[in-house]
């Protein structure tokens, strides 16, 4: 058996007209998507020029075991 509900009527709704300043975009909307483009295709046409490492230790290594040498 099913109870009776009570709903309460929706507020009107108020119409307003859109103002370019709501529908604009941000500066970054099209930007970052832009940006990501840019980058993964720079990634993908330079890794034809990638070459197996050669046993040297790169400047980021060194810095990171500088850095655990001074913490630790």
């Amino acid at each position: 058996m099913s109870a009776p509900t009570h709903t309460r009527p929706l507020p009107p709704v108020r119409r307003t007209r859109a103002t370019a300043a709501s529908t604009r975009l941000h500066w970054w909307a099209p930007a970052l998507p832009a940006l990501a483009f840019g980058l993964l295709l720079l990634l993908l046409a330079g890794s034809g020029e990638a070459h197996a490492a050669t046993g040297e230790v790169s400047g980021l290594v060194q810095v990171a075991e500088q850095l655990l040498r001074a913490v630790g």
